[in-house]
């Protein structure tokens, strides 16, 4: 049997570099002269083909590179055998116009405010894709390409199989409805030996995608997962940029304990939250010595800077604790309590208080336990964190809920960062849907605003592709599954399956 394009084990690579929020010199992906994004290569899967890592353009089978010195053109760099562009579209052809116009807004590429969001030929060319298949039209996509100089006009037969998005997508949407299969299968054959997927972001979102559908037949995948995550968490370890992995042992086990009632994963969750009380920083004694060589600009001054987070390892390594860590402790716990398993006060509340310093007025959290500014925004994964985690505190008190809300209305006010966030885009964007989902004007917002990703990112063979993006992190054999994983949690959010997605009744133990 074929080998899935989804099944290769993948590396995952969490960027810790802090960018300025003003970076970059002109949305949708930051180039550098260095060649970056356009040079890096697959190393396997289904990608390793493409002799860059290039903008994917949906289920035309084409690839293409935005060009500084032709904002108003997409430069063809590959084109996929057996896709509707083989044999019409050749590498060179600089696209120029689809759907019957001509492309006439410049892209504007790079990282910041003023940047963020689908522009120019990007989002010409999703609209026209998504035109080409809805119901009324002919299924064929109109190019127009400079190819030796001269203008050839050409049809793509995209077809009309997946149709158009439905305008409360993916909500009541037929074509929501049949990707999220297809990306669902695919997960399933993805899955490993072990019951991992091979990656702490995958193994997050895959099973929460999977435990949301509420499907029966997902269900053995689930616990497959969730016996993973219990094989290999413990209380005391000591393995290299570990505190991502218990993060999401604490959420997938709880999610699936929330959903089944499985008596056996609450002593794991015991575990798990052993060892997130032993990583968590709470005193100047579990400082390691050698941060304060390796990053002494990060050295806390005081007992209370920094204070109630975590970082990639324990000991107060690199940088120390980080926001989109803590907003991840924090929610683990609120999901944890939830399950049964007793929760101290002191150290979910300095979780809490960790990312209330680090948020702006308007809702922003920063990288750390210190706000950016009163009105920045920009990558959204961390205030999304924060915000499902507040959403979900077991503790009385409006404060929560009343975070919750404005870190989700500030991802709704600006929802054009959603692609492209910090260190990890397709974390930041899991989390970021889950939040918004907490109002739902703003769900809609960063839906709508952000359909072209959707229509772009789906690759001719129906998975989705991880598009270039601001830190240029993560791109290797994990192109697809990172991207369909968190497709597939994402479109299964209006479900309401998860505790994450407002679920409230645990079902009876067994």
């Amino acid at each position: 049997m074929a080998e899935s394009p989804l099944s290769v084990p993948i590396a995952t690579r969490l960027a810790t570099a802090l960018l300025a929020l003003s970076g970059g010199v002109l949305a949708q992906v930051h180039y550098h002269p260095d060649g970056s994004p356009w040079n890096q290569r697959a190393d396997s899967g289904p990608d390793a083909v493409v002799p860059g890592w290039y903008y994917n353009l949906g289920l035309s089978g084409l690839r293409v590179e935005l060009v500084e010195q032709e904002p108003t053109q997409l430069v063809v760099r590959y084109v996929f055998e057996g896709s509707p562009a083989a044999g019409k579209v050749e590498i060179g052809d600089a696209l120029i116009g689809a759907g019957g116009r001509r492309f006439e807004t410049p892209h504007r590429n790079g990282y910041g405010m003023d940047k963020f969001g689908a522009h120019g030929p990007v989002l010409d060319f999703a609209n026209a894709l998504e035109e080409c298949q809805r119901a009324e039209a002919d299924g064929q996509l109109a190019l127009s390409v400079l190819r030796a100089g001269r203008q050839v006009d050409l049809k793509l037969a995209i077809g009309r199989r997946y149709g158009a998005f439905a305008p409360g997508f993916p909500a009541d949407c037929p074509k929501s409805e049949r990707i999220l299969g297809e990306l669902l299968a695919r997960l399933v054959e993805a899955q490993q030996a072990d019951g991992s997927f091979g990656d702490p972001i995958v193994d997050t979102f895959a099973p929460l995608a999977l435990l949301a559908s509420g499907r029966p037949e997902h269900r053995e995948s689930v616990e497959r997962n969730a016996r993973f995550h219990a094989r290999t968490t413990k209380p005391v370890d000591e393995d290299s940029l570990i505190n991502w992995r218990y993060m999401t042992a604490a959420i997938v086990l709880s999610e699936y304990h929330l959903a089944t009632g499985a008596a056996w994963v609450v002593p794991e969750l015991v575990e798990v939250r052993d060892f997130l009380y032993s990583s968590q920083y709470m005193s100047l004694a579990q400082l390691n010595p050698q941060a304060k060589q390796s990053h002494p600009d990060s050295y806390p001054e005081n007992e209370r800077q920094q204070h109630g987070g975590w970082g990639h390892n324990p000991g107060f390594e690199g940088y120390g604790p980080i926001a989109m860590l803590t907003g991840q402790g924090a929610l683990a716990f609120a999901l944890m309590q939830r399950c049964g398993v007793e929760i101290d006060r002191a150290r979910h509340d300095a979780a809490y208080a960790f990312l209330a310093r680090g948020s702006g007025a308007n809702g922003y959290v920063w990288y750390g336990d210190e706000a950016a500014s009163q009105e920045d925004w920009a990558d959204m994964g961390r205030t999304g964190a924060a915000a499902i985690a507040n959403a979900l505190s077991p503790w009385p008190g409006d404060e929560y809920r009343s975070r919750a809300r404005r870190h989700a209305l500030l991802i709704g006010a600006h929802p054009e960062s959603f692609p492209d966030t910090h260190g990890s885009p397709i974390l930041g964007m899991g989390y970021a849907a889950l939040a918004a989902h907490i109002d739902g004007p703003s769900f809609r917002r960063l839906l709508d605003q952000n359909r072209w990703w959707f229509a772009l990112a789906q690759c001719s063979d129906g998975t989705y592709y991880y598009q270039p993006n601001r830190d240029n992190a993560g791109y290797g054999s994990d192109a697809r599954l990172l991207a369909s994983a968190v497709t597939a949690l994402i479109f299964s959010i209006p479900r309401g399956n998860l505790a994450l997605t407002g679920r409230t009744a645990p079902k009876p133990a067994r």
